[in-house]
């Protein structure tokens, strides 16, 4: 936990673990959903939450260790609308009756269309059957950008280009710290499967614009157990960037854009998510 200025911020993440996806094409194409986390930003009394994870069974662990904090949750803030960052909302407003799920514009209008599209609500339901809810609540609109927190600002702001094109980050100036959502990675294979060179640039603009905050602390959507929240996490996504998009480049087969990439970032959590990105790649050039 980091505190300071009467906030402080703490996070939990959900392991890496199996789901059922498709058979894997490749060593570590094995199908395994990667770690994830969500963070509760506390002042004295309230509390917000910044995304909620995805099963039952870690939206139930998330709530009994924010619940274990002693704070009223009064918020659950939604980084990006890719459905394992918000579809936990139902159950956590079980939990949190006195919250609020909310997310901008652009990040609701993402979440919306994965909960309405048939063949996104089929890949949910396929991945984890049985474990998320049939009928999903959507954050609402966040007006402003803007979330007081016992007396303190937290800023939630539109930074453009992530893993998806429209993604938030929580800005909590206070204490420096910058809850990331998908923008940021953290020892952790990064989802650039709907993404081309033009948008990585994008991204890469994001996590500039990131580094911008000067923040001491830095959440990682996807982060490995364990991994301390560092600034430094800004550059080492950034270079993953940099050199997919040159061996994307390079290499003719996925194999061998696997095969390099795990050269320079093999210590890296989760293989199954640069399986994909290469074959979306690949795909792509025709």
């Amino acid at each position: 936990m980091i505190s300071g200025s009467g906030l402080s911020i703490d996070v939990h993440v959900a392991p890496m673990r199996p789901f059922a996806g498709t058979a894997p094409q490749g060593a570590g194409d094995q199908p395994l959903w990667s770690p994830m986390s969500s963070s509760l930003i506390a002042g004295a009394e309230e509390a917000v939450l910044v995304d909620t994870l995805i099963t039952f069974g870690q939206v139930d662990a998330l709530a009994d260790w924010a619940d274990s904090h002693g704070k009223r949750v009064t918020a659950i803030l939604v980084t990006h609308g890719h459905s394992d960052h918000w579809i936990g909302l139902a159950r956590l407003l079980e939990r949190f009756p006195d919250a609020c799920g909310l997310a901008t514009g652009k990040v609701l209008d993402r979440a919306r269309f994965e909960a309405t599209d048939e063949g996104l609500k089929k890949y949910w339901h396929t991945c984890f059957p049985g474990e998320i809810p049939d009928n999903p609540v959507l954050p609402g609109l966040l007006e402003g950008g803007r979330l007081e927190l016992d007396g303190h600002e937290l800023q939630v702001i539109d930074i453009g280009q992530g893993d998806t094109e429209h993604s938030s980050i929580v800005y909590a100036p206070s204490i420096g710290a910058v809850v990331a959502g998908d923008v940021v990675y953290n020892q952790v294979h990064m989802m650039t499967a709907e993404t081309d060179a033009t948008s990585r640039e994008a991204w890469i603009a994001s996590l500039d614009a990131i580094a911008a905050l000067n923040p001491a602390t830095v959440v990682s959507g996807h982060k490995r157990v364990g991994a301390p929240d560092s600034p430094e996490t800004i550059e080492q996504s950034r270079q993953y960037l940099r050199d997919f998009s040159r061996i994307a480049d390079e290499q003719e087969t996925v194999e061998g854009i696997v095969a390099a990439m795990l050269e320079l970032h093999g210590d890296r959590d989760n293989p199954r998510v640069l399986w994909y990105g290469a074959r979306q790649a690949v795909a792509k050039r025709s």
